[in-house]
């Protein structure tokens, strides 16, 4: 028996367990954590699959730039456990319906026949000098040409509604005025001031 199918089996196993304990740990941190695991094990199956490029981008992008982001955002930030346990219980309905349809369209799309498991264990075998960034980028940029320029219009405009949002007018907001910095001059930045001696009896 081949090692591949093992490993994929087992990897699947891993990446399971780690995307579970995203959902359901209460600790933001171990969730950060467990979603670096998830992220380096769906690398390792991509790389049993030979898509050796999108695992490296996995792990570079997501893993080293996204989530060491993330990890520093959760540490700073004063976040109540008691108030997330209160919330976490009134939303767990709504959340497990939304559960429940994504499970249900994904056992759709994703069938034995889209998705088998004879295909997944048995990848195609390709030469030495086969590229799947040429092959990526093929289909991407002619078969999917669409939708990525549409996924790239919405990202667009998430960029400028997250702009707009921070530029917005608060009144009890203190901010700096770069240009009045600039101009300052030197009495306006040190001022002498007089004072009497305190004599000590």
């Amino acid at each position: 028996m081949e090692i591949q199918p093992i490993l994929f089996y087992a990897f699947s196993t891993v990446l399971i367990v780690a995307s579970l304990a995203v959902i359901t740990v209460r600790n933001p941190v171990y969730a950060a954590f467990s979603l670096i695991l998830a992220f380096f094990t769906c690398a390792a199956i991509w790389i049993l699959l030979e898509a050796e490029f999108l695992a490296l981008t996995l792990v570079l992008v997501y893993v080293g730039a996204v989530m060491v982001l993330f990890l520093f955002v959760v540490m700073m930030l004063d976040i109540n456990i008691s108030q997330l346990r209160e919330g976490f219980a009134r939303y767990l309905p709504i959340g497990l319906l939304v559960g429940v349809i994504i499970l249900a369209q994904m056992a759709l799309v994703l069938g034995p026949d889209t998705f088998g498991l004879d295909m997944v264990a048995d990848p195609v075998k390709h030469a030495a000098d086969y590229s799947n960034t040429k092959e990526l980028g093929g289909v991407l940029y002619t078969v999917y040409v669409y939708p990525f320029e549409i996924a790239a219009a919405i990202l667009l405009v998430a960029i400028v509604a997250a702009i707009a949002l921070t530029l917005r007018r608060r009144p009890n907001v203190k901010s700096q005025t770069i240009d009045e910095q600039v101009r300052v001059e030197r009495n306006e930045r040190v001022r002498m001031v007089k004072m009497t001696a305190d004599k000590k009896n």
